[in-house]
């Protein structure tokens, strides 16, 4: 009987229990899945976010088609966690890191994405396109918020309503 208690108890602290998502960001990484490697819409970065946006049910400010960039609640990027499915613009970001002996630089002027995966605290793996990487096809690439040297990074969470 013992031995069944340990074993169950070893067995359950194998894994790791990660909470949900919330419904909205659940569903837009759904979206998001079911595009990776193809063009969403005109291939502009805020395409995906905004057919991600409709497919969950989500709120976004659909005032100007051109410049949307109100996606949700903004989150306190001090207080609150990131998670996956939540979207991100970015305006006039420059970023430098090293790796090994090698310092590399990055720029985006205005570019929106989703989180697609955390990876630690500040560090994310992000879904989008209209990118040098990936055309104007869904691809995924790293993020570090530790990297940002200038310019503004803003995180959405999904909302069903505005408010």
């Amino acid at each position: 009987m013992m031995w069944n208690k340990l074993a169950l108890l070893v067995l359950l602290s194998s894994f790791s229990f990660k909470p949900e998502l919330p419904e909205l960001n659940a569903k837009i990484i759904t979206y998001v899945d079911s595009v990776m490697g193809t063009k969403v819409d005109r291939g502009e970065c805020w395409d995906l976010a905004a057919k991600a946006l409709a497919y969950s049910g989500a709120y976004f400010d659909r005032s100007s088609m051109k410049t949307v960039t109100i996606y949700g609640r903004k989150l306190n990027l001090k207080k609150e966690d990131i998670l996956p499915g939540d979207l991100i613009q970015f305006e006039n970001v420059q970023m430098k890191w090293t790796e090994g002996n090698t310092t590399y630089t990055s720029a985006m002027g205005q570019h929106t994405a989703i989180v697609y995966k955390v990876n630690g605290p500040g560090d994310f793996d992000m879904a989008h396109q209209n990118t040098s990487d990936w055309g104007k096809k869904v691809g995924v690439s790293n993020f570090n918020l530790n990297h940002v040297t200038k310019g503004k990074v803003m995180i959405y969470r999904p909302i069903k309503q505005k408010g």
